[in-house]
């Protein structure tokens, strides 16, 4: 039976039926519950008043998707390098009051919502500090570089009642939902495998493009560093390009990895693997980075192994992820996945006749889903599909992959102490100090 549902209402309607028939019985773990809030009402009352903290290209491309939303407002924007700031003051038509240090932005009263888009580095406090302020939080992923900054992030969220919606915008896709009510359903028969991958071949390296050598007076070096280690400045390390220094980001490990590795927890409706082991190291792209440039993780979940592959020196054809079941093996990717029949070759088995159907199904819009999902628990103040919980959680499981690879060893997790079980090193490389005056503390 070929799947295939070309119009996007179409098949988020299909999709919705069938979502919550299923995950009603509590099949969800929780994030599902929410997963399809009724649509933003179309009242004068309900406008929401959103500012940006981080103008860079991510924050770019959500700041204008949001404003495109009935209903949404901007009040202001904050970055600590002018052009991305005048950039993002211009996507509102002048309407958004500029700032370059977000604790002013945060001070205003008359701003319900703040998107997050800065560097990895200063999301927990970016989070933190806009929950006490009372605003309800769009940030992105990779939500923090250590599980510590991630709960103090929950914690805040829940003690101040606030919405947070992390930016891994799969959470809100329809064929996403589909995709699990379908694997955890048996449609492609048992999964014992899950591989994830992130390739390109970015030969030679990467180099700063935005900002010469010399530090511009356009740019807030000392504001941008903010928590973490004072050093020179450095254009490679700012921009794009913090993803390669361990002070600011995780690599591709908590880059892409924090997209894929959430779908496949999410399949297997756990809270974290048992066990972590990780390969890897920065060995051809001599630019100066430091996270590596090939890295193989593998996570034990009970009933099931799965796999993160990110390599930036060769592309290959692997696929972002796959799930290989007895029956058949889903691609799952944002454009939509597919199901391969598998042909059962063992005794008895014919070696001929396919274990099911083929399936296909087409994707749809991601970032503008989620952030109608966030728009409208900011109003019915229900929990978003991304919720923070379910972020810190794919978050701790990219971090233990970094940090299985530093140690050179298998961790243990405790999920309920969020320690690892019995290594004091592993545990102090999933620590980090803010630079003073910095810190997450009231």
């Amino acid at each position: 039976m070929q799947r295939r549902v070309e119009a996007a209402g179409r098949q988020e309607g299909n999709v919705r039926d069938s979502t919550r028939r299923t995950f009603a019985a509590g099949i969800a773990a929780g994030s599902a519950a929410s997963a399809w809030s009724s649509p933003l009402s179309q009242g004068a009352n309900d406008r929401v008043r959103v500012g940006l903290i981080g103008c860079g290209g991510r924050g770019r491309g959500l700041w204008r998707t949001f404003l495109s939303k009935s209903g949404v407002e901007p009040v202001a924007a904050c970055d600590v390098y002018e052009p991305f700031l005048s950039r993002a003051v211009g996507a509102s038509e002048g309407k958004a009051m500029p700032f370059r240090d977000f604790r002013h932005l945060l001070d205003r009263k008359d701003i319900d919502a703040v998107i997050i888009a800065s560097p990895d580095h200063w999301h927990a406090l970016h989070t933190v500090m806009a929950c006490r302020a009372g605003k309800d939080v769009y940030v992105e992923k990779p939500l923090c570089l250590m599980p510590h900054e991630g709960r103090a992030m929950v914690t805040a969220a829940r003690r101040y009642n606030r919405v947070v919606q992390v930016g891994s915008q799969q959470r809100s896709g329809a064929h996403y939902a589909h995709a699990i009510e379908l694997i955890r359903g048996g449609a492609i028969g048992a999964v014992h495998h899950i591989t994830t991958h992130w390739t390109r071949n970015m030969m030679p390296g990467f180099r700063p493009v935005e900002i010469g050598s010399a530090l511009p007076p356009t740019l807030d070096w000392d504001l941008w560093l903010g928590p973490a280690p004072k050093v020179a400045f450095d254009p490679f390390r700012c921009i794009y390009n913090y993803r390669w220094f361990r002070s600011y980001s995780g690599g591709q490990m908590t880059n892409w990895g924090a997209h894929s590795l959430d779908i496949a927890r999410w399949a297997l409706d756990a809270k974290a693997p048992d066990a972590v082991a990780s390969f890897g190291a920065r060995f051809v792209l001599n630019d100066g980075g430091e996270t590596p440039d090939v890295q193989q993780t593998i996570y034990s979940f009970p009933g099931c192994v799965v796999s993160w592959v990110s390599r930036e020196a060769s592309a290959g054809n692997t696929t972002l992820l796959d799930f290989h079941g007895t029956k058949g093996t889903m691609t799952l990717t944002r454009e939509g996945f597919s199901v391969a029949p598998e042909i059962w070759t063992g005794a008895g088995a014919n070696g001929k006749d396919p274990a099911m159907e083929p399936l296909k199904e087409l994707g749809g819009d991601l970032d503008s889903s989620h952030i109608d999902n966030f728009l409208a628990c900011v109003k019915s103040r229900r929990r978003p599909n991304a919720d923070i919980e379910e972020g810190h959680r794919t978050a701790v499981m990219c971090q233990l992959g970094n940090a299985a690879m530093r140690t050179g060893r298998v961790l243990r997790w405790d999920p309920e102490a969020e320690v690892v079980i019995g290594d004091a090193e592993a545990n102090a490389a999933l620590r980090w100090d803010y630079r003073k005056p910095w810190t997450l503390a009231e």
